[in-house]
């Protein structure tokens, strides 16, 4: 059991679960969503969040594999992509705007995830039990 009661197994479900999002609603946005995105003119919007969703789920599935590091990591990216992303694409679909007041929340759970990795080096370099 890996951090608080999360195996190995669950956290590559998740980042694999979270992967797939991201390439889906990236193609999605691209193409289902092309005519909103243009009228509420937040295509760039969606495009960031997209971005930030996959680059973050790339550092979930590595530290999946980092014994030695605690939950902290793993929680914050994940925190941080469901409301970082998760708000600009609900801004990207709603044109609601002051839900871009609750990314930043989302963006201080991402860098608080790699300021956690930061001080936690030896152990995300360390793959062993």
């Amino acid at each position: 059991m890996l951090g608080r009661g999360m195996t190995k197994e669950t956290e590559v479900r998740i980042a694999s679960l979270s992967g797939a999002l991201a390439v889906g609603l990236g193609a999605f946005g691209a193409h289902g969503l092309e005519e909103t995105l243009t009228r509420h003119g937040t295509t760039d919007t969606w495009e960031t969040a997209v971005f930030y969703h996959f680059v973050h789920t790339l550092v979930l599935l590595w530290i999946s594999g980092r014994r030695r590091l605690a939950g902290g990591p793993r929680w914050c990216f994940l925190a941080g992509i469901v409301i970082f992303s998760g708000t600009l694409y609900l801004l990207s679909l709603t044109g609601v705007k002051w839900l871009g007041a609750i990314t930043p929340i989302g963006g201080t759970a991402l860098i608080a995830g790699w300021v956690w990795l930061l001080v936690r080096a030896p152990d995300a370099l360390d793959s062993g039990p």
